[in-house]
């Protein structure tokens, strides 16, 4: 039974211990129903099963099987009884209580039955089924229609080691239409990952609808071409790129994530990566120094010299942003917001003489205390109304409230730092889990980007360094795998990058896994042969194991590909 994340336990009964469903009724107990569409929708459309419903205490019915789904406590069914003293860094788990997200699968002669510790416990054990019974319940059509589906009898227990799983995908280099959106949560679900981080806002393009501000997206969501390649290519691709979410668009991504447990979490970068904004508003920028009204939305990559001006009237067109933006994304969907915070150059700060007399009216130190200053604003305003901030991990110098967090990129550092001080942590160094980056050496690598990581390295991260103390080690909610996308111009190239890798990650961050250096590497890569038809099944156009594919390669485009080993930071 080749899982994809491994579970805590699998125990089967072994040859001529087996399980036939053919269109089974379903026993659905109280706080079912939303997985009961799910199966209803996904699981029928690949079988053609009806899935009828029963009552929960009715008798079973001969020879068609029966799919019985409990959840929590009501209504008599108790939930899985997983309990943790501890992981294997001594962080202390719910003692006397179920695991958040857990559940079991129980396989016997007459049917299967599901069982929830809560609602996203249930969803996921309906997961590992549609795993179970094979590629062909990935389709959106019966291949044989009127089948018998054969199970082997036995138990999966499962419950998983973070509460963190996340994919950072940028729509603001290159965008991602709002059906690409809506497949990629899929791929979330179908490997167990429940955060969607929403790369909205950058130099190149501004990707969600303001009202109050329209010209966001009617100058900031375009740009008029975009280089092939990395910043050092001499090839652009003269079409024009952009598109942008509606408020309605938002609304169905954040519903279709919640239906799948996955918290979307929006990102509006500030005080840099504004180029866009500013072409959108020249107000914003730094006038007293830029002539902000020549500038159009950035068509390079790299980082912008345009940021923001420090002034009041930048800090209240962000707030009416972030009032839009809250109601979009609901607190018990979005609890959390993010704000960047990265790569601000500090040369406009320097020359204007407008923020150098802000930075004396503040008596913050310098330019890198004015960027702080910008942090903590919108740290106590998103507090203020029930929103925790988050950002990358230079928002730790000049200081955070208690309940802000951290997404540690450059590296652990930023993440120990922050976990020592008492900040909860997203790690996501660059060295281990930037997903543009390539997968092989080879020559025939698309557009190459930093170091090699294969699907080997992905699959031996770990998100908790060993130096953490079990205190700090606490803090860390999890990982996210991040998906840059300034050399992926298609939904196309983003799986290319993305997999297989990201299915080692979601083993890393769900699976109580040894050490990285004593996972079972073979074991995972026979498991991912049976995965690669799951993919196949989805339409997913995956990296080989061999390498690209004719049609996947793009000759004479270059990259920045970076050798040897990469250094931590």
């Amino acid at each position: 039974m080749d899982l994809i994340p491994a579970p805590r336990l699998l125990a089967l009964r072994g040859p001529g211990h087996s399980c036939e469903l053919a269109d089974p009724y379903l026993y659905a107990g109280p706080g079912t129903a939303a997985t009961v569409r799910w199966l209803r929708r996904e699981l029928g459309a690949a079988t053609g099963w009806t899935l009828p419903e029963r009552p929960l205490d009715a008798p079973l019915e001969p020879g068609r099987g029966a799919i019985h789904l409990t959840q929590g406590a009501p209504g008599g069914a108790a939930g899985p009884d997983l309990r943790d003293a501890s992981d294997r860094h001594g962080v202390p788990g719910p003692a006397g209580r179920p695991v958040p997200e857990g559940h079991r699968i129980l396989v016997g002669p007459d049917g299967v039955r599901l069982e929830g510790a809560d609602p996203a416990g249930l969803f996921w054990a309906a997961q590992t089924l549609r795993q179970m019974l094979g590629p062909d319940a990935y389709r959106r059509a019966p291949l044989r229609p009127g089948r018998t589906w054969t199970l082997p009898q036995g138990t999966v227990e499962d419950a998983p080691r973070f509460g963190w799983r996340g994919m950072m995908l940028d729509v603001a280099r290159h965008f991602t239409p709002k059906d690409g959106v809506l497949r990629h949560l899929d791929l979330l679900a179908a490997h167990k990952l429940n955060v969607l981080h929403l790369h909205l806002t950058d130099d190149q393009g501004w990707r969600v609808e303001i009202k109050r501000h329209p010209r966001l997206t009617a100058v900031g969501a375009w740009r008029p071409r975009s280089r092939w390649g990395h910043r050092a290519s001499p090839h652009w691709n003269d079409t024009p790129h952009g598109g942008f979410y509606t408020h309605d668009d938002i609304r169905e991504i954040v519903a279709y994530a919640a239906e799948r447990h996955i918290r979307v979490v929006p990102e509006i970068d500030v005080p840099g990566h504004s180029q866009a904004a500013i072409a959108a508003y020249p107000h914003l920028g730094n006038t007293d120094v830029v002539d902000t009204a020549k500038l159009a939305v950035w068509d390079d990559w790299g980082i912008s010299p345009h940021v923001l001006a420090p002034t009041d009237a930048v800090l209240r067109f962000y707030e009416g942003v972030f009032e839009e933006l809250l109601e979009l994304f609901p607190a018990e969907v979005s609890p959390f917001v993010h704000v960047g915070g990265d790569e601000c150059p500090k040369d406009q700060w320097q020359a204007s003489p407008a923020a150098q007399a802000r930075i004396r009216e503040l008596g913050v130190a310098g330019e890198d205390g004015l960027q702080s200053w910008f942090i903590r604003h919108f740290d106590g305003w998103l507090a203020a109304r029930g929103r925790r901030l988050i950002g990358w991990d230079e928002i730790l110098e000049g200081g955070l409230a208690p309940g802000a967090a951290v997404s540690s990129w450059r590296g652990y550092a930023g993440g120990i730092a922050a976990a020592e001080a008492g900040h909860d942590v997203v790690m996501c160094p660059e060295q281990q889990v930037y997903l543009d980056h390539r997968q092989d050496g080879g020559p025939d690598e698309p557009m190459p980007i930093g170091y090699v990581r294969t699907l080997e390295d992905v699959y031996r991260f770990d998100p908790v360094p060993p130096k953490l103390s079990a205190a700090a080690a606490a803090h860390v909610l999890g990982a996210q795998a991040n998906v840059w996308t300034e050399v992926m111009e298609n939904q196309d190239r983003i799986d290319y990058q993305v997999f297989p890798r990201l299915a080692a990650f979601a083993e890393t961050v769900w699976s109580h896994l040894p050490e990285p250096a004593d996972r079972d590497w073979p074991g995972f890569e026979a498991r991912m042969t049976a995965h690669y038809a799951r993919l196949d099944a989805l339409g997913v156009r995956y990296r080989p194991p061999g390498g690209p594919l004719p049609w996947q390669r793009r000759p004479g485009v270059p990259g920045r590909p970076m050798d040897g080993v990469p250094p931590e930071r």
